[in-house]
């Protein structure tokens, strides 16, 4: 075959690929999971991949229009996008006795959040609503997820809920820690893990194409899994003031047996949390909670 040929069949063969949109965080879990997909590592068979970066309450609006394929979104945000997207079984993110937390510049305790201004990541991301089912009415200011700590330590707020990284590194602005929403909810649960974030699909791509998408995204996590060295390195480039070995404590934390695969305890902690966010009129929406 010639060159002007060989190349014809690699067009024709990419233009036959279906087109799929990968919204995702800009932090190590998220790239590390993505990591065999991003590089070509796995065989993506059917599909051409996109990989489309934002911060999570970004993604969460985003997913309200149904403009990506697959996206991340909040555990607290699935109810109102429930009628576009199906929840993936593999890709979520659980806190096991650890989650966001909130931070202060001195030492406080938990009633004395409620007087407070807190600065939150967004108000359907899954921290905002552990935080209110946890404290009730507090007074919040919305900002981006990584400028939380910086707006602590000036002063803007008295306090803030951190997500991603910043649960490894607020000590190292001089902050303490008030509250661990996934200590909190695993003793208000008798052990289950705090759901934060999943993968979710969009159900229009029919049920052929979403088992395909459903296998191809979990071979990504357990080639991560059984590559870590690698993996993390790569991660690493998201990881906002980690080294190697706290950015593998921080992957550890949430890509792990509950990211293949959510289970029995998974599911329920999912269902128990949305249910609790309904009961706290944090939830209106009318929906199915389904997993592919």
């Amino acid at each position: 075959m010639s060159i002007e040929q060989s190349s014809k069949a690699t067009a024709v063969s990419t233009a036959k690929k279906t087109h799929i949109r990968l919204g995702h965080s800009p932090d190590p879990d998220d790239a590390f999971m993505f990591y065999a997909l991003a590089k070509g590592l796995i065989d993506s068979g059917e599909f051409e991949f996109e990989h489309v970066l934002d911060d999570i309450e970004t993604l969460n609006q985003r997913a309200k229009n149904g403009e990506l394929e697959i996206t991340a979104v909040s555990i607290h945000a699935f109810p109102g996008i429930a009628d576009k997207y199906a929840l993936l079984g593999s890709g979520g993110s659980m806190g096991d006795n650890y989650g966001p937390m909130v931070v202060c510049k001195e030492q406080k305790t938990i009633e004395e959040l409620s007087e407070m201004v807190i600065a939150v990541p967004g108000l359907k991301t899954s921290a905002f609503l552990g935080l209110k089912l946890a404290i009730g009415t507090f007074r919040y200011k919305v900002v981006a997820f990584d400028e939380i700590i910086n707006e602590v330590t000036s002063g803007a707020v008295d306090a803030g809920l951190i997500i991603h990284e910043g649960q490894l590194t607020y000590a190292q602005s001089g902050l303490k820690s008030v509250l661990d929403l996934g200590v909190w909810w695993n003793k208000k649960t008798n052990g289950l893990p705090l759901p934060l974030g999943g993968n979710c699909v969009r159900r229009d791509l029919g049920d052929e194409k979403i088992r395909e998408l459903s296998r191809i995204l979990k071979e990504s996590i357990q080639y991560s899994l059984d590559h870590r060295e690698e993996a993390v390195a790569y991660a690493l480039e998201y990881g906002r003031g980690l080294d190697i070995p706290l950015a593998d404590k921080f992957i550890g934390m949430y890509v792990n047996d509950y990211t293949l695969d959510y289970g029995a305890d998974g599911r329920e902690a999912i269902r128990l949390f949305l249910q609790e966010g309904e009961a706290a009129g944090m939830i209106s929406e009318t929906y199915k909670l389904d997993f592919v």
